[in-house]
């Protein structure tokens, strides 16, 4: 085994938290090694036309993890036998230098207090009655006020695009009224709505909703962020979801935060770096670094280090501490243990609208085109209890590309395939929206993260078994986002409607997000959380875990926001407090 020099950090992933704790760790004068499982982006890898190729980028997943190499298995619930999630659909993995950040969509949240201090908030409105028994959620430990500095600073590293709706406690029409008090205006003005986002919220505005333009990492106008990196116009060409930026114009690890740090002389980015396990001293209570394997050469090698952070998406993150034997793995007849516990996804609910009169050029777009409402769930004076949900949903249009071979809606009772298959798609491409719905998901004593017995990865290690499915909770919320859907979608009066219905259980077959949360969440004492509000692992003084793998539920927001807040706040006591006295910072 190669061993390597010691450093003062070694990171797990080279995404936005690995690059955004890259990026600060190493400008304080720390040595830093970034391990970054895939391989480098270079720009010729997003100019046109490779990154117009649909076939090879958006329906190979050339940007994706090789599911030969490692996945997860999948059941919906503990009777069941789990199966190799072998064929993308339901969640995508990302892969390479920047992570998820390459290919992403975007969109980008601040997500509150009523996420935050969720069981305080509905306990104190609707009494503890109202949570189900199984139902497992919990406060966060953090608050919004703490967050909201990160927030500011992440939106202006990574270019957000958008219109607040409130500015030191002034609400301002056209942004989210509902949205929490921020202390300034996004960095750039909002994208255009496109056609169909026009009639989404002229139609939502008239029903006495509150649309706004949704916020997302898509430039609106040239820009240059705090650290110079300079971003371009954002050109509605339609390849952003699943596709690398042609344009400059999308906010991603790879072109902010990781080639800032990477002007640091006391940081390092390994490539092909495959990391298998958090190694320990003997008392179990000290990291002393990483082993992982050279995915080109195969040596193994090991990173000696002060302070290990894993970086990782957050499902590999829970897999990795498995791996590790770090923490008891949760076990849902028992209810102890609480490595694998809260694991959540998202919900929703979507209708497409067909219109002989309208056109709305579905090629001209960007993933964060479009509005999108609040009212259901920033929205705490929306009153769940005639619904019986914990949660809610937003609501809004998603017109992401018009790809021709993703994009072919056609009306209900349309034949399959041929001619007259055919001539519908011909007919109502150009013809045709729809109105999505995001919704919340809560945390379950059946729904969890564990080692599968049978199924193993490339190296021998067990893969990680999820099982999960929606319960009533979720299915109240996707009726609720479905009846709110199609009562806008009637008021537009389509030729065709296919109306919105509620999600029933959840299948691994059809994509729906990549929002995995949960699995090594945080909190507020060792009985409760894996980690503290700083993702420190209460076990492992010098161990901490960054990303969506801490949240102890879901939200209907996308998670991109938090993660990167807490990512920068964890840095700053890091540097600030934790370098000087290492130890635990938050005593339990």
């Amino acid at each position: 085994m190669k061993t390597y020099k010691e450093v003062d950090v070694v990171l797990v992933g080279g995404g936005w938290t690995g690059g955004i704790l890259g990026k600060e760790f190493s400008e304080a004068g720390m040595t830093v090694v970034c391990l970054e499982r895939g391989g480098p982006h270079t720009a010729d890898d997003f100019s046109v036309p490779r990154m117009r190729d649909e076939l090879a980028v958006g329906q190979r997943m050339s940007m994706m993890v090789n599911t030969t190499d490692n996945t997860e298995t999948v059941r919906n619930k503990s009777a069941e036998t789990a199966l190799p999630y072998r064929r993308l659909g339901s969640y995508l993995m990302g892969t390479g230098v920047g992570g998820a950040s390459t290919h992403w969509n975007g969109h980008t949240w601040r997500w509150n207090d009523n996420d935050f201090q969720i069981r305080s908030k509905y306990e104190a409105k609707y009494g503890k009655q109202y949570i189900p028994a199984d139902m497992t959620i919990q406060d966060w430990g953090v608050t919004y006020a703490e967050l909201e500095p990160y927030y500011d600073k992440f939106e202006k590293v990574a270019g957000i695009s958008a219109k607040a709706g409130n500015v030191q406690g002034r609400k301002i029409a056209g942004g989210n009224v509902f949205e929490a008090p921020r202390r300034n205006e996004y960095p750039m003005p909002p994208l255009v709505y496109g056609y169909a986002g026009d009639l989404f919220a002229e139609a939502a505005r008239k029903m006495g909703y509150h649309p706004f333009p949704r916020p997302t990492a898509n430039a609106s106008v040239p820009y240059t962020n705090p650290d110079g990196v300079k971003f371009g116009e954002c050109q509605y060409c339609g390849h952003c979801e699943r596709f690398g930026c042609e344009a400059n114009a999308k906010g991603g690890a790879q072109m902010t935060v990781i080639p800032a740090a990477l002007r640091q002389s006391t940081f390092e980015l390994r490539t092909y770096a495959w990391v298998t396990k958090v190694e320990r001293d003997a008392s179990g209570k000290k990291a002393t670094g990483v082993t992982y394997t050279n995915t080109v050469t195969g040596e193994e090698c090991f990173q000696p280090a002060k302070l290990v952070v894993l970086c990782a998406f957050g499902l590999n993150n829970v897999h990795l501490m498995m791996l590790s034997g770090i923490g008891e793995i949760y076990d849902p007849v028992s209810g102890k243990g609480l490595l694998g516990k809260n694991y959540c996804y998202q919900t929703g609910s979507a209708a497409m609208l067909f219109f002989e009169d309208k056109h709305f050029h579905p090629y001209m777009a960007t993933a964060g085109i479009g509005a999108i409402m609040d009212d259901f769930h920033g929205n705490w004076d929306f009153d769940r209890a005639p619904f019986g949900f914990v949660g809610g949903s937003t609501v809004g249009t998603a017109m992401y590309g018009g790809r021709p071979i993703q994009w072919h809606p056609t009306p209900a009772g349309t034949p399959a395939w041929g001619s007259a298959w055919k001539q519908e798609t011909a007919k109502w491409y150009d013809r045709s929206m729809n109105i999505t719905a995001t919704g919340t998901v809560m945390p379950f004593r059946g729904n969890y993260l564990d080692l599968d017995p049978t199924y193993r990865n490339r190296f021998g290690a067990p893969l990680m078994r999820m099982t999960f499915d929606y319960q009533d909770n979720e299915r109240k919320i996707s009726a609720h986002s479905a009846d709110v859907i199609n009562r806008i979608a009637t008021a537009l009066d389509p030729t065709h409607l296919s109306k919105a219905t509620a999600r029933q259980s959840w299948s691994s077959v059809p994509y729906q997000s990549t929002h995995n949360t949960g699995g090594t969440i945080m909190g507020t004492n060792p009985g409760n959380s894996v980690t503290n509000k700083y993702g420190q692992v209460w076990q492992v003084d010098n161990l901490f875990i960054m990303g969506a793998s801490l949240f102890p539920h879901n939200s209907a927001y996308n998670p991109t926001g938090p993660v990167a807040a807490i990512a920068y706040m964890a840095a700053d006591i890091i540097k600030k407090v934790y370098v000087k006295q290492p130890g635990k910072l938050i005593h339990a």
